[in-house]
C-alpha cells in the first residue's frame, strides 16, 4: 500500500506519521495500555485518529517488545485465523521482523493456520507498520488475520497469542467502523458501536458494525477475560479529517487498561 494508503518516500512517510503522533497532547500521562484498537484507511482520512494510539506506544516504548497485530481480511475469503509464513515485512522505513516464536507456538495451538494469502494484498495490518516502526523502533510484530468465527474462538486466538507473547507485549486491534452512510448516520451507528466496546459486550458488535468485527470482537471479548478496562481515545469520520459527509468511513481508537 506505500504509495496509495500512505507515502511510498521514506522521508515523506517519516515527516507525516512524527508529525501525527507530535500533535497528540501529552500522551505520556497514561500508563501503557494492554492492548489497543486502531484504525487502518489512508492516513489522510484515518491518521490523526490513529495517531492517538501511536503517540502513547511512542511514549512508553522502552516497555514493549512484542505486538500482536489482528485485522481481517478484505480480499481473501477466512474462516478463523492465519498467520503468514514470511519472515520479515517490507516498509518504506526498513523491515519489521515478524515474532516466529511466538508464530510457532500460537501454530502448535491449532487455533490458527499458515497461510500468506490472505495478507498478500491486505492494507489493514500493513498500515500499522510505518506508525509501529516510528513509535517503537526495535520490536517484533505478529500479525494474524482473523475472519469469520463464533466469538469465543476468536477470543482463544487473541487470549493464546497475547499468553504466549508474556511481558512487554502489547495487543493491537486494526478496525474501522460503519462504511458509507451519511455523516449523521455514521455517528449514531459508530457511537453505539463503540458502546458495545466501552461495556465490554462483544456480541453486540454486528458484522455491519466494523470491517474487522472478528477481531474486534475477539479483543473486546480478551478485554472482558482479562478484567481490563476500555478507554475511547477518539472516534472521528473520514468526513471530520477530509472526506464526504455523504459517504463517510468511521475510525474509532480505542485503549484496553489494566485495572
Amino acid at each position: 500500500m506505500a504509495g496509495r494508503f500512505y507515502p511510498g518516500e521514506a522521508d515523506a512517510l517519516t515527516e507525516l506519521v512524527d508529525r501525527l503522533m507530535d500533535e497528540i497532547e501529552e500522551p505520556g500521562a497514561d500508563a501503557l495500555a494492554a492492548g489497543y484498537v486502531a484504525p487502518h484507511a489512508g492516513y489522510r482520512f484515518s491518521g490523526p485518529i490513529a495517531a492517538h494510539v501511536y503517540a502513547r506506544l511512542r511514549a512508553h516504548a522502552d516497555q514493549v517488545r512484542r505486538v500482536v497485530l489482528v485485522g481481517p481480511s478484505h480480499f481473501v475469503r477466512l474462516d478463523g485465523g492465519a498467520v503468514p509464513t514470511v519472515d520479515n515485512w517490507a516498509t518504506p522505513l526498513g523491515e519489521a521482523r515478524v515474532d516466529a516464536e511466538l508464530r510457532a507456538d500460537l501454530l502448535a495451538s491449532g487455533l490458527v493456520v499458515a497461510d500468506d494469502a490472505p495478507h498478500q494484498q491486505e492494507h489493514s495490518l500493513e498500515v500499522q507498520l510505518p506508525f509501529l516502526i516510528r513509535a517503537l523502533g526495535e520490536f517484533t510484530v505478529l500479525p494474524i488475520g482473523i475472519g469469520a468465527c463464533p466469538v469465543d474462538n476468536a477470543v482463544d486466538i487473541v487470549e493464546a497469542a497475547m499468553a504466549g507473547a508474556g511481558d512487554g507485549a502489547v495487543l493491537l486491534c486494526s478496525t474501522d467502523f460503519s462504511h458509507y452512510h451519511d455523516q449523521e448516520t455514521a455517528r449514531q451507528l459508530d457511537r453505539r458501536t463503540a458502546e458495545a466496546v466501552l461495556s465490554l459486550e462483544a456480541d453486540k458488535i454486528g458484522v455491519r458494525d466494523a470491517c474487522g468485527v472478528f477481531g474486534l470482537r475477539g479483543t473486546v471479548g480478551w478485554a472482558r477475560r482479562r478484567g481490563l478496562t476500555p478507554e475511547l481515545l477518539d472516534l472521528r469520520t473520514s468526513a471530520d479529517t477530509q472526506g464526504d459527509p455523504e459517504r463517510v468511513v468511521g475510525y474509532p481508537a480505542f485503549a484496553l487498561h489494566a485495572r
